[in-house]
């Protein structure tokens, strides 16, 4: 398998979790500007959407979409345990923090990575981030370590990767304690160190 990726990006948590079940694969950087691999490839052949991830499969075949790509992932090591086993509520709690993660936070955050939006358009979208870790911060005040049955799973991956983009946005995470002390504890998982040395992320 290839998973493409640009470094820190949604594509980290897909990394992450590939890492979490020691499966067999490669990584290619994208240049999402450029729609060009680091091999030189074509991006927008191998994936139309021109946005990370993409994982290719070992029968060519590719697959996009985060969520849609960590589901999968935590099916080919259902022991690893990390979608929880598919028909249960533990399972549908899985699902329903990655859509959140998704729809919510991820594109709440969106907007202040773009060159073209002014101070004050992103002023606006930090206040919208705000209330987006609001909520996360509420789900983790109970004492979880992690989002659910307190086990490490592929929801708390794209999290911590979407949560920890308040480092490059000028957001102090701080504000909200129990998310600023998860996205700690998961970075400091053997694996995701692994993932962010790969992606040239940690010195």
């Amino acid at each position: 398998m290839k998973l493409y990726y640009s470094p820190g990006a949604c594509s980290l948590a897909s990394h992450i979790v590939l890492n979490e079940i020691d499966a067999d694969f490669s990584i290619e950087q994208v240049d999402t500007a450029t729609q060009k691999t680091a091999s030189g490839a074509d991006y927008g052949r191998i994936n139309s959407k021109g946005v990370v991830p993409a994982l290719e499969l070992k029968d060519g075949e590719v697959l996009t979409e985060g969520a849609a790509i960590l589901q999968w992932i935590a099916e080919l090591k259902p022991a690893a345990n990390l979608a929880a086993k598919a028909g249960t509520l533990a399972r549908t709690r899985v699902q329903e923090h990655l859509n959140y993660v998704a729809t919510e936070l991820h594109k709440a955050f969106s907007p202040l990575f773009s060159s073209t939006a002014t101070d004050e358009q992103k002023d606006a979208q930090k206040l919208l981030v705000a209330k987006k870790l609001d909520y996360m911060d509420s789900v983790l005040s109970d004492g979880r370590d992690y989002l659910v049955d307190n086990r490490f799973s592929v929801a708390d991956a794209y999290l911590f990767v979407v949560a920890n983009w308040s480092n490059f946005t000028g957001i102090d995470l701080n504000r909200w304690s129990h998310v600023a002390n998860f996205v700690k504890r998961v970075a400091a998982r053997e694996k995701v160190q692994v993932a962010l040395k790969a992606e040239g992320l940690l010195g």
